[in-house]
């Protein structure tokens, strides 16, 4: 058996030492032997467990990352595949908003005369202007404000609800994707990346950075897994390898 140092573990990723130790420490790779005189002795085991690690983090975020290790530590395999597809859904419905941004902007960009949502009319709206405008009701529009989708001013000599050229942008999102049969909290998101971005202008460049991450997640998702199979190979829990079909039969 191969014997490593926490050095040598920590020189392949260009870590510390004391993060190697911290590692073990947090349970993220399993417990060293020790030598007669107190030093840790690592093995590929140990080295592959970091390797799996390391790979689930850019793949799955810090924390969910130490779950999995923790979870197959604490022999509880199925606990860390349930992490791994929560961070698979979670990327599909990430995938999902945005399609659902770019298709809302696309709408909110098309040119006047199509079937696209009209541009904002300069002047505030009130809410029952603003529902009149969309073809709704008052309550629906007051829905979409307790969602988080609307966050409209106040009028400062009446009280009332103001809603402004971004407001009624946001609404006619809101409508939009409702009408494609988005829940309330997917609209709140999409609605929330537009305005964080300051408008369709500027989401563009957002969502093209956003794809970027999106694919560069898929990709660590698919690293990952090698890294996370070979490392339950070592400890013989990978699970039955797939078997081949029968070859082709020659005919006479």
């Amino acid at each position: 058996m191969i014997t490593l140092r926490p050095a040598d573990l920590a020189r392949e990723h260009g870590i510390s030492t004391q993060a190697v130790r911290n590692y073990e420490r947090d349970g993220f790779i399993p417990p060293a032997d020790r030598t007669h005189s107190g030093y840790r002795i690592y093995t590929e085991v140990h080295a592959a467990a970091l390797r799996a690690y390391l790979a689930l983090v850019p793949a799955y975020g810090y924390a969910a990352a130490g779950g999995i290790m923790k979870a197959l530590h604490d022999d509880a395999l199925d606990d860390a595949l349930m992490t791994v597809d929560r961070g698979h859904s979670q990327v599909l419905r990430d995938r999902d908003t945005l399609d659902a941004v770019r298709g809302a902007v696309e709408h909110l960009t098309a040119e006047p005369g199509t079937a696209a949502v009209r541009a904002p009319e300069p002047g505030p709206l009130t809410v029952g202007e603003l529902a009149h405008r969309l073809g709704v009701t008052t309550a629906t529009v007051r829905n979409w404000e307790d969602a988080g989708i609307l966050t409209p001013a106040r009028d400062r000599a009446t009280g009332y609800r103001v809603f402004r050229a971004g407001d009624v942008r946001d609404a006619e999102l809101a409508h939009l994707l409702r009408r494609g049969g988005h829940p309330l909290d997917h609209i709140a998101t999409v609605v929330h990346q537009i305005r964080t971005a300051g408008g369709t202008d500027a989401l563009a460049a957002a969502l093209d950075d956003w794809q970027r991450r999106l694919t560069a997640q898929g990709l660590a998702m698919l690293t990952a897994a090698t890294q996370l199979h070979q490392y339950l190979g070592l400890l013989g829990r990978a699970g039955p390898q797939p078997t081949r079909g029968p070859g082709p039969t020659s005919t006479p």
